[in-house]
Order: C-alpha cells, then sequence, then structure tokens
C-alpha cells in the first residue's frame, strides 16, 4: 500500500467540477482565509490525477480561501477516487 503524501499543487492545475462550483460559500471562504492568514493551511485539499493536472475531489473552500490570499499553490494528497 502507498502512503500518501502531501505535494504542493500549483492552483491553476486543480479543475473544479460545475457541480462542486455550485456549493461555494462565500462567507465560509472568507473565514478560512482569515484563518490561513493566521495559523497557515493545516488541512490538504484533496485531488485526484487527470491528465497532466487534477481534479478536485474535497476542499473546496480551502482552495478558494488560498485563491482569494492571492496564492499560487496549495498542499494537496493526491487519492484514488472514481469520477462523480
Amino acid at each position: 500500500m502507498e502512503l500518501m503524501q502531501d505535494q504542493t499543487l500549483r492552483i491553476e492545475d486543480v479543475y473544479v467540477p460545475v457541480k462542486r462550483r455550485k456549493t461555494l460559500d462565500p462567507k465560509r471562504v472568507k473565514e478560512i482565509a482569515e484563518s490561513m492568514l493566521e495559523v497557515g493551511q493545516r488541512t490538504p485539499i484533496l485531488v485526484r490525477r487527470d491528465g497532466d493536472g487534477f481534479v478536485l475531489v474535497e476542499g473546496l473552500h480551502r482552495l478558494e480561501a488560498c485563491k482569494a490570499l492571492g496564492d499560487k499553490t496549495i498542499v494537496g494528497l493526491v487519492v484514488q477516487a472514481r469520477r462523480r
């Protein structure tokens, strides 16, 4: 069994499916961004490989918070996940 390790991913390489985007709560993004300014990103996002990029599996609000802060990268875990 392969151990998953945190990786630094380029935000521009992470695709967010349309269905996931509809669940975005701007207030929650702002709260997470404020927390990240104080303590950094504590929980990695989850992504699956898709060609040369990645598809978001979990962590939409963390991803959007990093974008809001102007970050170009985010910490993530690459997982095996079925397409939804």
